[in-house]
Formats: C-alpha cells, sequence, structure tokens
C-alpha cells in the first residue's frame, strides 16, 4: 500500500508518517512548507491549487490519500472564518476531485473534528446532533456532507473521522497545552519566578496523545467500513485547571498565573468528552498513552529546546 498525506509538514503529519510506515506502507507527503518530514519523499503543494493537487496525486499514484491540510484551530477559524471555510472545504474537494480522477480511485480519509457536535454535558457518541458553534466546527461538518456526496455519487471510499483534542511534542504554542508547557519551561530554564497568561480554566476537555490519534487513522483507514464515521478520543473530560496546576509543579521556580483577556474565544463549550464505545467496538482501538505523562514529555522537550537556544 502506498500512502500520500496531505499536510505531511504539519503537527500530525510526521506521527502519521512514522505510524504507516511502521505497518509497511510507502509513504509520501505533500504540504505548503518547503521541506516535510526527514526521510519522507515530499512535494510542495498548496490544496487550494487544484491543478498541482491532481498533478502530485497523478504522479504519486497512492492507494490512500489523508488530508490533514487545512485551519486546524478554532481561535484561529474566529479570527479568520472565509479562509478557514477555504481551506478546509475547498481545499478537502480539490482533494477529493483529483482522487475520483485516478485509475484506481484511492481510499481518501478526511480529518473532522468533535467541534461538529453540539454543546452537551455529556459525553458525546457518534449519534450526538451536530451543530457547530464556531466556524471550524461549520468547516468540518460541510466537509463530512461532502465526503457522502462523493460516496453516493461517485462510489468513492472516503472515511471520515472526528477526533477530539490530541497534542504532543512537536505541538505549536498557539494551542493550549503546548503553550502552557513553553510557558513553564521557559520560567523553569530562568532561574527565576515567572508569569504564566492563559485563558479560560473553567472548561474540561478530553485530550488524547496524538501517537494515539494516528493509530486509530490508520485503523479506520484500513477497514472496509467507509460509511461509519468515528468519535476518537480518551473518554476522559480534564479540567484546564488541574491540567495548568500539573504543569505548573513541573517547573523549578515559582509561577504566577494570569488570565489574559485576549485568550478568551468568543463563544466556549464548558464540557467537551468523547464516547469512544463504538471504534473500541468495531475496530477495538484504545488509547495507550496517559495524558500527563505526554505532557511531561512536552514540557522536558521545550526545556531541553530552550537550553539549546541560549548555548546558540
Amino acid at each position: 500500500m502506498k500512502a500520500l498525506i496531505f499536510g505531511a509538514g504539519g503537527f500530525a503529519g510526521p506521527y502519521l508518517a512514522r505510524e504507516l510506515a511502521a505497518h509497511g506502507y510507502e509513504v509520501c507527503g505533500s504540504g505548503r512548507s518547503e521541506s516535510g518530514p526527514a526521510g519522507l519523499s515530499y512535494v510542495r503543494a498548496d490544496i487550494l491549487d487544484a491543478a498541482k493537487v491532481e498533478s502530485v496525486i497523478s504522479s504519486a499514484r497512492p492507494d490512500a490519500i489523508i488530508n490533514l491540510a487545512g485551519i486546524s484551530s478554532v481561535g484561529q477559524s474566529w479570527a479568520m472564518p472565509q479562509v478557514t471555510v477555504e481551506s478546509n472545504v475547498t481545499g478537502a474537494l480539490n482533494i477529493l476531485e483529483a482522487a475520483r480522477k485516478q485509475p484506481n480511485m484511492p481510499r481518501v480519509l478526511l480529518i473532522g473534528s468533535s467541534e461538529e457536535y453540539a454543546p452537551s454535558d455529556k459525553p458525546i457518541s457518534e449519534r450526538s446532533p451536530l451543530d457547530a458553534n464556531n466556524p471550524y466546527g461549520i468547516s468540518k461538518v460541510m466537509q463530512e456532507r461532502f465526503a457522502a456526496l462523493y460516496r453516493a455519487r461517485y462510489g468513492m471510499k472516503v472515511y471520515c473521522v472526528r477526533p477530539f483534542n490530541h497534542t504532543g511534542v512537536g505541538q505549536r504554542d498557539t494551542f493550549v497545552i503546548p503553550s502552557w508547557c513553553k510557558q513553564a519551561a521557559e520560567i523553569s530554564n530562568s532561574g527565576k519566578p515567572g508569569v504564566m497568561r492563559v485563558g479560560n480554566l473553567d472548561v474540561k476537555r478530553d485530550f488524547s496523545d496524538v501517537r494515539d490519534v494516528v493509530r486509530a487513522y490508520r485503523m479506520i483507514l484500513e477497514s472496509d467500513d467507509c460509511e461509519t464515521v468515528y468519535n476518537v478520543g480518551s473518554e476522559k473530560a480534564i479540567a484546564l485547571r488541574e491540567l495548568l496546576e500539573y504543569i505548573v509543579g513541573l517547573s523549578e521556580q515559582p509561577i504566577t498565573i494570569e488570565v489574559d483577556p485576549a485568550l478568551i474565544r468568543p463563544i466556549d463549550t464548558p464540557f467537551v468528552c468523547c464516547d469512544r464505545s463504538l471504534i473500541k467496538e468495531k475496530l477495538g482501538w484504545e488509547p495507550q498513552y496517559a495524558l500527563f505523562d505526554t505532557v511531561r514529555e512536552m514540557t522536558a522537550d521545550f526545556m531541553r529546546s530552550e537550553k539549546r537556544r541560549k548555548k546558540e
């Protein structure tokens, strides 16, 4: 099997490439950055360039395509809703159009989000209503509707997945956990007390390790049923305040917490938790990594990076 990853240079891309390679895939990648993960055959392309996308797919001749490209931040989607819809919907359509024209019509996996669901004070299953309350979530609902259309109209095997929050080493510090880990690491390495700036702490979120999530992507892509949409999450909602306390405790220096109004979202769902019973029942997927172990790895990585930067 040959797999082509769009967005290969992003956060999850290198993890997915390693997961697929470890299971016998020939893996190639594409993205907007100049270069991709080390050791990966890579072609630069913007998914909004339909002709380039078709060229990449025609040249690679993959058996499977995974689209990790696009806007992946709720906060970013509020700042530029038009770009979010264009990137996440038009970009996915360019991939679907190019894939359906190929002689072998490769499988396509499109990455959705828990942000597609209506807010709920209970764990969210795949049967929960879809009613996104932010531009990012709305774009992912639109993407799924087009996936269903291409399955019905062209007989394509288009898979959709709704991952909940996931994190790990290498995630940009524009996301909450790496932001906190980086701030704590910088204060710890500074040798003096410091201040951490945070957003809304009165929410609970379901976080998974990115390594668990990309393993779920592979398992979904390898299944015969492309019509079932799976949730991927830990099934544990943790209070951000509790998570912050743990990260602060990893610092060797005292830390003061300040809430920054600029980091508060216009609309913020108070509770998000995944019901993962379907993927466990159908595919046997369960998380293997504990969140606090992942957070400790991330903080340690930021500490090492900060020390290297100071030496340079």
